[in-house]
């Protein structure tokens, strides 16, 4: 068969498989389109999920008819002024999204310019163009798209629910939404209301202020929760020509999967390997393995130092420094994480009712929901509990400088009820409840805090400051102990012997699959040196060999800390909690364990009077 160039109408049509995959594409497009044109406000309207009806109004600078005309010819685009790919500096650029939607719709375009006396309008269906002619319309553009892909019904077989294709409009706006907090945003299906957003007056782009901040931040709580703006913190750092700016959620709070996770380069949506990479490895030893933070995260960059021309959806990027992008990302949520200090965002104040029904007894999940450890913790009875109370024990004293004076002070504070002043943020504390958890009155309430997650923090810690000042501190064991773990798990364990050194581990071959420990870290006490190799083992073979040396010896400090810290179940005098809270006050991250769990929760005072009908 003589080869032969396609009819336009074909190009066309295989241009709009790539461009416009379903009404979500088609709605990120031409919002961006207004974007572009400088909107103050844009109006997203659908009808049956966007299969019969997207229409999309804005109030930028609008077209003329000469612009119109162009604007549904392929690759033909205002936003290009010196055709340099390397300087992007809008959302759109390809001009392929007008022609697309039309090559596979009936497409209907009216603007009208501010200074224009009279708007025009435009139609195209599937391919076929209508000439402009005049019509009546304020300031700005509306784009009309109607019975998506009638023109390529094979399409339609493809999209999924009206529901499901709704929920991906509704990502696609508050991408876009939150890029872009200076303009108001408002979506509607169907006749209702799906997203109304005010534009944040303050939140224009370039601002760097707090009023710019307090803007965006008001943006991601429409958009994300309150939930979210209550318990994240403020990223802001540069480095090279980089800023970064945003907002990450505490290691607390927490989901299933990365959907919340929200990451922007130069104002455009992104979903990019090397940023959620980076993320990961700033909440590597904050939170668990199969859970994900909640952020966004916008990166300001040179438009020479990313390439945003690999996808027709323009939702790839590739950076030339990728390593510069990463550190920048990683130090920048590790330094705002430990910023945070004690902070966590676990409440019961959610979760609790106004007022309990009489006779039932209610109770709430400390951290929102189910959390399934990946390590298994020994318990009293069991091998790896003997001995270790004591060490901690050892261990947890020397946390505050002056104990005496302390105690002394807490304990005339414990006659009366001491002045908000006078109460530390974590509070003083009044009891233990279960061996488990410490009770303290806090200024405001009462603060309950799991004593094994705060203490494992702690240790975790403790371990990583040793590893950055030269070494964790070893204890060398009387009689080495040999653990049998297999010809696999011990030539992993044996491959990364030099790693497990630096933190405090010493192991030397033994066998086929036995290894002999020497040495452990000294800040452990006495400690089950099998489960901790075992643990160890199981970490290495989840990173993988590949996995940087910061990664695989802080995976191993998380192991030991669970190993060294004071266990459920071991009692503890009134010295001994208020210690430990002090010390979490002054310590990184203390708000969770290194599993991601949180250490301590706050009951307000008013929660507990809403409890008793006071309220």
């Amino acid at each position: 068969m003589p080869i032969r160039r396609l009819p336009e109408s074909v190009v066309n049509r295989i241009a709009a498989g790539e461009v416009v995959e379903r009404p979500a594409s088609a709605v990120k497009e031409l919002v961006e389109n207004g974007l572009d044109a400088g909107a103050g406000r844009i109006e997203i309207t659908l009808r049956d999920g966007g299969r019969a009806l997207i229409a999309v109004t804005d109030d930028g600078c609008g077209m003329g008819p000469d612009e119109l005309a162009l604007a549904i010819e392929r690759h033909a685009t205002s936003k290009l002024p010196e055709d340099d790919l390397d300087r992007i500096v809008t959302l759109g650029f390809r001009g392929e999204a007008l022609p697309s939607i039309g090559a596979v719709s009936r497409l209907a375009i009216t603007s009208r310019p501010r200074e224009a006396a009279s708007a025009w309008t435009i139609a195209v269906e599937a391919g076929a163009v209508d000439p402009p002619r005049p019509a009546a319309h304020a300031a700005g553009t509306r784009i009309e798209v109607r019975d998506l892909f009638y023109a390529t019904p094979a399409r339609l077989k493809f999209l999924k629910s009206r529901q499901t294709e709704v929920g991906h409009v509704v990502d696609v706006v508050h991408r876009l939404a939150m890029a872009r907090p200076s303009v108001g945003f408002s979506l509607s299906d169907d006749g209702r209301t799906l997203l109304s957003l005010p534009a944040e007056a303050g939140a224009l782009p370039g601002r760097q202020d707090d009023d710019a901040s307090a803007g965006r931040l008001r943006r991601l709580a429409a958009i994300m929760g309150r939930e979210f703006a209550d318990a994240s913190v403020p990223v802001a750092s540069t480095r090279e020509g980089l800023r970064l700016e945003g907002f990450a959620g505490l290691p607390t709070l927490h989901r299933r999967s990365t959907t919340q996770q929200y990451l922007f380069v130069n104002g455009r949506p992104v979903r990019d390997r090397l940023l959620h990479g980076a993320v990961r490895g700033a909440y590597h030893d904050l939170i668990a393995h199969d859970r994900h933070p909640l952020l966004a995260l916008f990166l300001d960059i040179p438009s020479e130092e990313v390439d945003v021309n690999v996808h027709p959806m323009k939702t790839e990027v590739r950076f030339r420094d990728a390593a510069l992008v990463r550190g920048l990302i990683v130090g920048s949520l590790k330094q705002a994480l430990a910023q945070a200090g004690h902070r966590s965002a676990s409440t019961v104040s959610m979760s609790w009712p106004t007022a309990p029904d009489a006779g039932t007894a209610r109770s709430a999940p400390a951290n929102g929901g189910a959390w399934h450890p990946s390590l298994s913790l020994p318990r009293p009875g069991t091998r790896g509990f003997s001995g270790l109370a004591e060490a901690s024990a050892a261990f947890q004293r020397p946390l505050v400088p002056d104990a005496a004076a302390l105690a002394a002070g807490l304990a005339e504070a414990a006659d009366g009820d001491a002045g908000p002043a006078q109460v530390p943020p974590l509070g003083l504390a009044r009891a233990q409840v279960h061996q488990t958890y410490i009770v303290a009155q806090s200024a405001e309430g009462m603060v309950i805090v799991d004593q094994h997650a705060a203490h494992e923090r702690l240790v975790h810690e403790r371990l990583k400051r040793e590893l950055v000042g030269g070494g964790a501190a070893r204890q060398v064991l009387l009689l080495p102990e040999v653990v049998e773990v297999g010809p696999t798990a011990a030539d992993r364990l044996l491959a990364a012997a030099a790693d497990l050194a630096a933190a405090g581990l010493v192991i030397e071959p033994f066998g086929a699959g036995v290894v002999l420990v020497r040495e452990v870290p000294a800040a452990l006490g006495t400690v089950d040196a099998a489960a901790l190799i075992r643990d160890v083992a199981e970490d290495l073979a989840e990173l993988g060999a590949a996995t940087a040396l910061d990664d695989r010896l802080a995976a191993v400090c998380a192991s030991m800390a669970c190993h060294g810290s004071v266990r459920a179940g071991r009692r503890l005098n009134v010295d001994e909690m208020n210690a430990l809270l002090r010390q979490m006050e002054s310590t990184p991250n203390s708000g969770q364990c290194s599993h991601g769990r949180p250490t301590w929760i706050e009951l307000k005072r008013s929660d507990i009077e809403k409890l008793f009908g006071r309220r």
